[in-house]
């Protein structure tokens, strides 16, 4: 797909979907409550369809209208109706994370799978932890099965008898997605359940915002900071009116950055610089960088401003809007050292090498990392195809270059659909 440039300075207001970590924490939390959560404008994409269609496939009754954006799901309580499974996830990270915990509160045998890139994503630390807990998840032996650099990776079989629970420890710089697994199953375990990092924790928000959506259902995590975590037994309880979700902070960010290279003012609705998702927070970037940032009722207002300063930040708390960063930092007037993403190596794809790669095609000078990446501002920019490695944020994040730069083509652009598929027609909207 060519990316056509905008030639004069932005004046648009946009509107994007639901939170994909909003949608799928509802999805778990409403299926191990007691009755019907209607949650409203909940994100339709590949990785929610993937993961409704794994808990439809478990015997629980989510009805989905896409059209109007809501999904109705019927929990039973901490129960699990099927006791014999094959569930197939896609690519999506977050499912297959979410998924191998909650189905240890099971009775039966689950097989969890999903396409190739799946197959190469540890989640080895996750079965450690829940071991620890009397679970018995198991690598699923048959002729494509793999280990990645001695860890676990999908297919796995989770034999289930119920959640024992207990002490459990687990890293907290591999993926916080870990931790919430384990937070939002604990109320449901035969014994209350205590977890301790045994490293620092990358990603913090991302368990804030799980903390956070466990206690609108009606469950509070006692914590000391980020180093341990309790859970009371307890059972969910259901919101009083319809479960509203955020517009996706990570799927803004693209929003956000489009006047910080082409100018000019964009505004994005449904959103607020108090809302409970961490990528809220590269506004802050974004500020420090020099654009400005203001706030009407449920909308927020980026302006971009010349020139652009070069940053060096630590975006271990927001990794998934370092992709959007590193397609600005061309445009600043001093160099930009993006650090703390190692993390990013193991998601769709291996996001700091990618990035570099489609840099230098664009005729960027960068510096790969193992944390991150130096990135030089950039006067003369080559034509070029951007490989997207089959990532929506690669796809969705270099083609705000094309914005200004004519000579931007997207391959494979239809990969978006993993979280945001119509990014492009919004997109659009900004000339």
């Amino acid at each position: 797909m060519y990316i056509a440039p905008i030639t004069h300075p932005l004046n648009s207001t946009v509107r994007v979907p639901g939170s994909k970590s909003l949608t799928n924490r509802a999805l778990l939390i409403a299926s191990l409550a007691n009755g019907t959560t209607h949650l409203a404008n909940a994100l339709f994409s590949d990785d929610s369809r993937y993961f409704a269609k794994a808990l439809q496939t478990l015997g629980f009754d989510i009805q989905l209208d896409e059209v109007n954006h809501e999904m109705t799901v019927t929990g039973l309580g901490g129960k699990i109706p099927a006791t014999k499974a094959e569930l197939f996830i896609g690519n999506a990270g977050t499912a297959a994370r979410f998924l191998s915990a909650f189905l240890t509160l099971g009775n039966g045998e689950y097989i969890l799978d999903g396409e190739p890139r799946m197959r190469e994503r540890p989640i080895g630390d996750l079965v450690d932890a829940l071991a620890q807990l009397g679970c018995d998840i198991q690598p699923f032996l048959n002729s494509e099965f793999r280990i990645q650099n001695s860890e676990i990776c999908p297919p796995v079989k989770i034999i289930a008898n119920g959640l024992r629970g207990g002490k459990t420890k687990i890293a907290g710089d591999i993926s916080s997605q870990f931790l919430s697994a384990l937070l939002m199953i604990a109320p449901y375990a035969q014994n209350e359940i205590e977890i301790t990092l045994s490293t620092e924790l990358n990603s913090k928000p991302y368990v804030d915002m799980t903390i956070s959506i466990m206690k609108d259902f009606g469950v509070e995590v006692k914590r000391n900071g980020y180093q341990s975590f309790s859970v009371p037994i307890a059972n969910y309880q259901l919101p009083i009116t319809n479960y509203s979700i955020e517009s996706d902070a990570s799927a803004a960010s693209y929003f956000f950055a489009a006047p910080a290279i082409c100018g000019g003012t964009v505004r994005v609705e449904n959103i607020s610089r108090k809302s409970v998702q961490g990528d809220i927070a590269f506004l802050d970037v974004l500020q420090q960088m020099g654009c400005s940032v203001t706030e009407t009722d449920r909308c927020l207002l980026v302006t971009g401003h010349s020139p652009l300063r070069g940053l060096d930040i630590d975006m271990r708390d927001i990794p998934d809007t370092a992709q959007t960063l590193a397609v600005i930092a061309p445009f600043a007037n001093s160099p930009t050292r993006i650090r703390g993403i190692a993390s990013a190596r193991v998601k769709e794809t291996d996001r700091v090498h990618a990035t570099c790669a489609e840099l230098t095609h664009l005729g960027v000078q960068v510096e790969e990392h193992e944390d991150g990446m130096t990135i030089y501002p950039c006067q003369t920019f080559r034509p070029a195809n951007i490989q997207t490695y089959n990532d929506h944020r690669m796809a969705m994040a270099f083609s705000l270059i094309g914005l200004r730069f004519d000579g931007v083509t997207i391959e494979n652009p239809s990969c978006v659909s993993k979280t945001f598929p119509n990014y492009f027609e919004v997109l659009e909207t900004l000339r």
